[in-house]
C-alpha cells in the first residue's frame, strides 16, 4: 500500500497511546491528523510537526468541527480512524451517579460513536477504510470498582461487533484493539476523576477507597505485565495494513489470559479470580 494516500485520524493524543501511534504512523509515512481535547496540548503536537486539531469528544460541535478541519487537511480523504480518546472513572456501581455514568460514556462511547459516524460516509465513497477501536481487557472481564470503565467498554465491543457485521462488503473493516496494562497517564487522569465524581468518605466502600486511593498515587509502580504504549501501535499498524485485519487484536498477557479464562471457567470460577486479581481495589 502507498501509505502518502491513506490519511488517519487519532483522537487522544495529548500523551500515551495517541501520542505514540501519531508519531510512529507519521515515521511510516501516514499523513496522520493528531487531535487532542486541550488547546494547548494541539499546539504542542504542531509544534512537534504533526497536523493537529482541537476535537474534544464530550462536545458533540466540537466532533464536527474538529472532523470538518481533518477532512479540509487531508483534502476530503479519510483511510484510517484511531478512536483512543478515553479515561477510567473508579468506583463502585452504587456510587456512580447518573451524572457520572454519563460523563464516562460522552468520552468513551458517544464521541466515539459520533466521529465513526462522520468518517463513514467518507470511507463508503472511497470504497475502503478502517476503523480501529481502543477497548480494554475491561471490555472482556469486569472487575470490582471499575464499573463505569467497564460499562463503556463492553458497550464499544457491542457496537463495534455490530458495525463490522453491518460494514461487511463496503471495504471497510472494523477492529477492536485490547490492551491491559500500559504506561501511560491513566491512572492519574482516573484519580482526578475519582475526587471530582465519587463522594468516598460517604460510602459503604470507603476501606476499600482507601486502598485504590494508594495504589492511584503510587508512582512509578506499574502493574505485572504492563507494556509501553508501542505494542498497543504494533497492533495498529497490522490493523491498518494488513489487507486481512483481525476483528480483534489482544495486547499483553492479562488480555490474553482472561479471553481464555471467559470462555472456559463458570461464572462463579471467573468472578473468584477477578475479585483476587482486583486486591478489592488495591490493584
Amino acid at each position: 500500500m502507498n501509505r502518502h494516500d491513506h490519511p488517519v485520524l487519532i483522537t487522544g493524543c495529548s500523551s500515551g497511546i495517541g501520542l505514540a501511534a501519531a508519531e510512529l504512523l507519521a515515521e511510516r509515512g501516514f499523513p496522520v491528523v493528531a487531535s487532542a481535547r486541550q488547546a494547548q496540548d494541539v499546539e504542542r503536537l504542531a509544534a512537534s510537526g504533526l497536523s493537529a486539531i482541537q476535537l474534544d469528544l464530550d462536545d458533540p460541535a466540537s466532533v464536527r468541527d474538529g472532523f470538518a478541519q481533518a477532512m479540509e487537511l487531508t483534502h476530503g480523504r479519510l483511510y484510517g480512524l484511531f478512536n483512543n480518546g478515553a479515561w477510567g472513572l473508579p468506583g463502585a456501581v452504587e456510587d456512580l451517579s447518573r451524572e457520572a455514568l454519563l460523563a464516562q460514556l460522552q468520552t468513551n462511547l458517544l464521541g466515539w460513536h459520533q466521529l465513526t459516524c462522520l468518517a463513514i460516509p467518507v470511507m463508503r465513497a472511497q470504497g475502503k477504510g478502517r476503523i480501529v477501536q481502543n477497548s480494554s481487557v475491561l471490555g472482556l472481564v469486569a472487575m470490582p470498582f471499575r464499573g463505569a470503565y467497564n460499562c463503556s467498554k463492553f458497550a464499544l465491543e457491542g457496537l463495534s461487533d455490530t458495525l463490522r457485521l453491518e460494514l461487511h462488503g463496503s471495504g471497510i473493516h472494523v477492529s477492536l484493539i485490547e490492551p491491559g496494562p500500559i504506561r501511560s497517564r491513566f491512572r492519574e487522569n482516573a484519580h482526578a476523576r475519582y475526587l471530582q465524581y465519587i463522594d468516598r468518605e460517604n460510602s459503604v466502600h470507603r476501606e476499600a477507597y482507601h486502598a485504590m486511593e494508594r495504589r492511584l498515587k503510587r508512582e512509578g509502580d506499574a502493574a505485572p505485565f504492563t507494556l509501553p504504549p508501542e505494542a498497543v501501535v504494533k497492533k495498529l499498524i497490522h490493523a491498518l495494513e494488513s489487507p486481512r485485519p483481525r476483528p480483534r487484536y489482544a495486547v499483553t498477557v492479562p488480555t490474553h489470559l482472561f479471553a481464555v479464562l471467559r470462555r472456559l471457567l463458570p461464572t462463579a470460577a471467573l468472578d473468584a479470580i477477578l475479585r483476587r486479581a482486583s486486591g478489592g481495589g488495591a490493584r
